[in-house]
């Protein structure tokens, strides 16, 4: 149903001047213009639309590769992270708390629960695991060092493209042409109640399903606390499969981890009473 989404919450707008329109003709009023000649007005409002159309998807297919993209350079990062860690005998479990931290903080700053500062705190947490391993001389620092920097400028151009629209002049002649377009619909005479029928819903539909798009298409990030989006919003799913995927080796980690911690506490125990016998 997503894809209809958008549709189904135009349909009433258009089904409201539809009803207008034929409300006008049962009151006697049949129109001030004939259809005809106002079709210049409607060719620039439909040229304009299509040159919005086009601007606001260049962002948006750049947004469709962001997700996939950034979970790629966290995976890495992780991997880099924990492969130098136990190189140099450090606490692999703590390298990937870090980017666990990290990913819930982006997840949270995508569905408007915190700030993008808690996602520069989290990436300063694991610029300091970084450090850790360049302290002991190991060769993964440097390369773990350029994963955080790429996960750091997809992260900014993510913010930049959600708190930008494009082009606000374009927007301002658009939203002006298309409530002229359909005021000038509205107003128009035909020449059969049929035809009257057929046109103001289907010149209203296409307009107004097509700035509602481009304003959707506009904010490909809009999700809510809830996850829930609008009908033009980019796909978080390469984000979220790499969480699970990064929860469970986090879990598994913490497990072997206590598994070994209490080995070695039998051991001692086992140790004492040795002595002591």
């Amino acid at each position: 149903m997503r894809k209809w989404r958008l549709m189904l919450s135009t349909l009433p707008i258009v089904c409201a001047l539809l009803i207008l329109k034929l409300l006008f003709r049962y009151l006697g009023f049949e129109g001030l213009i004939e259809f005809g000649d106002v079709g210049v007005v409607l060719t620039g409002a439909v040229f304009l639309t299509g040159f919005m159309l086009s601007g606001v998807m260049a962002d948006y297919k750049e947004s469709e590769k962001l997700p996939g993209d950034l979970a790629c350079t966290l995976e890495n990062l992780e991997e880099t992270l924990v492969s130098g860690a136990r190189a140099k005998g450090l606490d692999d479990v703590e390298m990937r708390q870090a980017v666990v931290a990290l990913i819930e903080a982006v997840m949270r700053w995508l569905t408007k629960q915190s700030a993008f500062s808690s996602v520069h705190a989290a990436i300063g947490v694991c610029a300091v695991h970084v450090e850790k391993l360049e302290s002991v001389g190991a060769w993964s620092a440097s390369r773990a060092q350029s994963e955080l920097w790429g996960a750091r400028k997809q992260l900014t151009r993510m913010d930049v493209i959600l708190k930008t629209t494009f082009l606000q002049t374009g927007y301002a002649l658009l939203d002006t042409l298309v409530g002229l377009s359909v005021f000038i619909v509205m107003v128009a005479k035909f020449k059969t109640a049929l035809a009257e029928a057929i046109v103001v819903p289907v010149v209203g539909l296409i307009f107004i399903y097509m700035l509602r798009l481009i304003r959707d298409a506009d904010d490909p990030f809009d999700y809510d606390a809830t996850g829930s989006h609008g009908a033009a919003e980019v796909d978080l799913f390469p984000l979220k499969d790499y969480e699970g995927r990064l929860r469970s080796r986090s879990a598994e980690g913490l497990a072997l981890q206590r598994a070994g911690v209490a080995a070695k506490a039998g051991e001692g125990l086992v140790a004492v009473g040795n002595l002591g016998a």
